[in-house]
């Protein structure tokens, strides 16, 4: 039988809710309102013609952020949410977050199996992978778990020598948590969310759709990622 993805958008910036063109959204139908007035996961399901269902995200999310850090239990809500409802099904759960290490990516990291870390090939943000890092690292102990976790390069440029002293530098520190795929600076990913589309609707044969259906098969063939969608 097969599992239809769950997409949960906790960025205030909604992006990933605007790059699958989920609208009309207010505060009362997106994750927002699960935060705020605990509506339930499953009533705020949203499903596209794909069958991906999408939580989607709205800028009301940045007061959840503000008022749940006052909250002692704040950032193990989500986890409680899916343990009590899609959680149950099985089904394979996506959370977007934003780059912040604030209460939304906490309730993110305590509701997931593993962390998928992007980061553009310049030094800014290998810096912010290495302070994450250290973040995670920290948490471990407290939590009494381990984060298992992947970097993928994005936005690689083969005619910047920088964007292989980047890779070569992640390599080092991470290894083999390194992705061996590299997501290319390409037209098209930066095209189809203002079309409201992922990039495969948008452009299904540009380099970045190939990058990222070779980085998804990496992550299965790895065994980072179940395949559970057939």
């Amino acid at each position: 039988m097969e599992k239809r993805p769950i997409a949960i958008d906790l960025d205030p910036q909604a992006h990933l809710t605007l790059t699958l063109g989920v609208s009309p959204v207010t505060g009362e139908t997106s994750i927002s309102a699960f935060f705020r007035d605990d509506i339930p996961l499953p009533a705020l399901l949203r499903e596209l013609a794909t069958g991906v269902r999408v939580i989607p995200a709205h800028m009301e999310l940045a007061k959840v952020e503000a008022l749940q850090s006052r909250s002692a239990t704040a950032a193990r809500k989500l986890k409680a949410g899916l343990e009590e409802s899609l959680g149950q099904e099985g089904a394979p759960i996506l959370i977007d977050c934003c780059p912040t290490l604030g209460v939304l990516s906490l309730n993110a990291l305590l509701a997931a199996d593993r962390v998928l870390v992007p980061v553009s090939a310049d030094f800014l943000s290998m810096q912010s992978v290495n302070k994450l890092d250290l973040a995670l690292k920290a948490l471990e102990g407290p939590l009494n778990r381990k984060f298992e976790k992947r970097i993928v390069l994005t936005r690689f440029d083969g005619r910047r020598k920088l964007s292989f002293e980047i890779y070569d530098k992640l390599k080092e520190r991470y290894g083999e948590q390194l992705c061996e795929t590299r997501i290319v600076e390409n037209v098209a990913l930066a095209a189809s969310p203002s079309q409201a589309k992922d990039v495969f609707a948008y452009a299904p044969s540009s380099p970045g759709a190939r990058d990222y259906a070779a980085l998804t098969l990496e992550l299965v063939e790895k065994g980072f990622f179940s395949q559970l969608v057939d």
